[in-house]
């Protein structure tokens, strides 16, 4: 008989790398892939939406630091005790490369600033979250191997072939595994479920479905970011259940605070796209709240340096309308 063939998924020695006086964080490189890569996605869909190329890169000014304050935001209020707990640091919690941040804090804030910047272009708001949650997807799926240069974020130990080697050192300080023991308890050579990597491969099939589904059906008026929405919550949920890692808001009526969040946004987001459904069929005609400057304006354009207001927008600028575009 052949010996039993032991596969496991190696952890990177070391997450940083020192280009002469600069260190290299791998966290921090996967982060910035992750969002270049979201912005280029995000403008060519923009582009095939009607939209003007430049547009998305112009938004991301304002959402890309939104997302990132929020994203530490909800980190840091869900591991407080971490930055804020007897003998710890609080100037740590502005450490944002080494790790610790929050999907759905990023989300909520950068939306905010997605928002704000479209008000600032006269674009619509709707139409460009459908353009960009796809491509937030493929960030997510780039950004989890943060996680993986930083050994943190895996889950429960496993006999799996592609179980994850985790150093001792970045062993969880307490967690309630095996059940009930409050404490970690690991025999030497313990691999770990890769839960970065589950997500990743997640979100890698969220992204396709959410491009089929919009293909096939004509989403619009924002369904396609509350698919993407329920299509990451459905994954995060369960993922969430194998992580073992140090969550100060852990429990919450025996599930994980994360756990809670999936399912909450999970509702709200079916509830969003039944509503829109019975609304607005379809998708918008139009991109912009007004039409941009034509770059060699004729007389019936309006004129040089002038903009004109598209009718469909004269239209939908009564108070009912603009609540159910924004």
């Amino acid at each position: 008989m052949l010996p039993d063939l032991i596969l496991t998924i190696p952890s990177p020695s070391d997450g940083v790398w020192n280009i002469g006086p600069v260190p290299l964080r791998g966290y921090a490189l996967c982060i910035i892939l992750g969002i270049v890569a979201a912005i280029w996605i995000g403008e060519r869909r923009w582009v095939a939406k009607g939209g003007q190329p430049g547009d998305v890169q112009d938004i991301a000014i304002w959402a890309v630091p939104f997302g990132i304050v929020g994203a530490r935001l909800y980190h840091v209020a869900t591991d407080w005790e971490r930055y804020f707990g007897d003998g710890e640091n609080p100037v740590t919690a502005l450490y944002v490369w080494r790790g610790g941040l929050g999907i759905w804090g990023g989300v909520a804030l950068g939306a905010v600033g997605a928002y704000l910047g479209c008000r600032s272009k006269g674009i619509k708001f709707l139409p460009l979250a459908d353009a960009l949650a796809p491509g937030v997807l493929v960030a997510q799926a780039i950004g989890r191997w943060g996680n993986w240069f930083n050994q943190e974020l895996y889950g429960r130990p496993t006999d799996l072939p592609w179980g994850l080697e985790i150093d001792r050192s970045h062993w969880p300080s307490s967690c309630d595994y095996p059940e009930g023991s409050g404490t970690c308890i690991f025999e030497t050579g313990t691999t770990f479920h890769p839960t970065f990597l589950y997500e990743c491969l997640w979100n890698l099939a969220a992204f396709a479905v959410v491009i089929w589904l919009e293909r096939r059906y004509r989403l619009g008026y924002g369904r396609v970011m509350a698919v993407y929405v329920m299509a990451y919550t459905l994954g995060r949920g369960w993922i969430e259940y194998l992580r073992i890692d140090d969550v100060q808001l852990e429990n919450v009526l025996g599930l994980r605070f994360n756990v809670w969040t999936s399912i909450v946004l999970f509702i709200a987001a079916a509830i969003y796209f039944v509503i829109s459904s019975r609304r607005h069929p379809g998708q918008e005609e139009s991109v912009y709240r007004v039409a941009p400057v034509a770059e060699d304006p004729t007389p019936e354009a309006g004129g040089a340096g002038e903009a004109s207001v598209e009718p469909e927008d004269e239209a939908q600028d009564t108070p009912a309308e603009v609540s159910k575009e924004d």
